[in-house]
């Protein structure tokens, strides 16, 4: 262990970090994902988690109603506007901390969407097991389903190179509705509402029980960049900026099933972003990613970029975060070539998952340095001597799944 520091303080060292700035990266960029929960049987994609059993039935009961007025009536959040202050309000706690009833609440007067009959969901099947996906009709829509769902229906800034979110640890009140009505059928005869009580005090500690993870995407240009600036043309950049916001989520999902890590740090999007990209191009392109984050024209950066997202909290210094920029260029265009030379050559069905999983090995020193591509290989080598895998391929691709603009 100590040894991997070492070669990572040479490593920001070499790149022009001072002593405190290296200090500061190495905390940074410290890698915590730990495989540690897994068996040397990995079978993907994995099994879905149990909240999948109701938004399956949400999906199925969407295809006649509609997924907005579908949701409505499960989600309580989208029973509320986005309303300075609502979040304090004692209606908006009860409905969202005890699972009040909404129907005598005036403060429950709705979420508005400008186009809630474009809102799709999709339980998509990622390698991490099958996910919902909400894909929002518009810009506007998707501020207000994330403002609505993650922000307690707060008018909450956006930043406009945000365009997908993860979102986990979701209280489900339909579900613990469900739950109960399950626990009064099998418990006629003694389900008094003290009983209740004593029986909820139990499920608290049960996340599995009433906690759901789903994706929330924006139709639009990835990171906020404009076809015009990727050279393509405009359905064209809306559909692989689709593809690609959908696998980076998803990759989220696969590091949080697999190493219960899922962070807002450069590590986990240099490998979200991989994912992204070759899975909408069908390989690794260095450039796209660093433009992605605001650096195309390195040295310099450009403001509004996704990468001043990421500096972390509290932020990293203004050194270390030019050090930061320096590595992720690196880091990227590293990735690029050892993509092109033994990635894209291989015949090996399960590489792609290999390769994700490897990354998730080092660290953003390792694959800046001179050496990452040995660093790579040997986590690739000690995957594939550790464990032994078991992929199915889907059949299944956003393209089939999305009505993509």
């Amino acid at each position: 262990m100590h040894k991997r520091r070492s070669l990572r303080a040479d490593v920001l060292t070499y790149f022009g970090a001072n002593s405190s700035e290296v200090e500061e990266l190495l905390g940074y960029n410290e890698n915590v994902f730990h495989p540690s929960p897994l068996t040397h049987l990995c079978k993907f994609p994995l099994a879905p988690e149990p909240h999948i059993t109701a938004w399956e039935e949400y999906a199925i009961a969407s295809q006649k109603i509609g997924v907005f007025e579908t949701l409505s009536t499960k989600l309580v959040q989208l029973q509320f506007p986005i309303q300075e202050g609502i979040s304090q309000t004692e209606a908006y706690r009860a409905a969202t901390r005890r699972g009040v009833t909404t129907d005598a609440m005036s403060e429950a007067s709705g979420l508005i969407l400008k186009q809630p009959e474009k809102l799709q969901l999709i339980m998509y099947p990622s390698l991490a097991g099958t996910i919902p996906v909400l894909v929002a009709g518009n810009r506007d829509d998707f501020v207000s389903l994330i403002q609505a769902l993650t922000k307690r229906n707060e008018p909450v800034t956006i930043p406009a190179s945000m365009g997908a979110c993860i979102v986990s640890g979701f209280n489900n009140w339909d579900r613990i509705r469900r739950y109960r009505q399950q626990w009064e059928v099998q418990n006629a005869d003694n389900c008094s509402e003290s009983r209740w009580k004593a029986e909820f005090q139990q499920i608290i500690p049960q996340k599995q029980l009433y906690q759901d993870k789903f994706i929330i995407l924006s139709p639009g240009s990835y990171s906020n960049i404009s076809a015009r600036d990727m050279g393509l043309e405009e359905q064209e950049w809306l559909r692989l900026s689709l593809i690609i916001r959908l696998e980076h989520e998803c990759t989220h999902y696969f590091t949080y099933r697999l190493f219960n890590s899922m962070r807002n740090n450069l590590l986990d999007e240099l490998i979200a972003d991989y994912r992204g990209i070759a899975i909408a191009c069908g390989y690794y392109r260095a450039d796209w990613f660093l433009r992605f984050l605001g650096l195309e024209s390195f040295p310099a950066y450009r403001a509004g970029g996704r990468l001043e997202n990421y500096r972390g909290q509290p932020p990293v210094s203004d050194g270390a975060f030019k050090i930061l920029q320096a590595l992720v260029k690196a880091a990227a265009e590293n990735l690029q070539r050892f993509y092109a030379e033994y990635i894209q050559q291989s015949t090996d069905k399960n590489m792609q998952l290999l390769m994700l999983m490897a990354l998730t090995y080092l660290t953003l020193e390792e694959l800046a340095a001179n050496e990452a591509r040995f660093f790579i290989q040997q986590a690739l080598k000690e995957l594939q001597k550790t464990f032994c895998f078991d992929f199915y391929e889907t059949k299944y691709t956003p393209e089939l799944l999305f009505s993509i603009p």
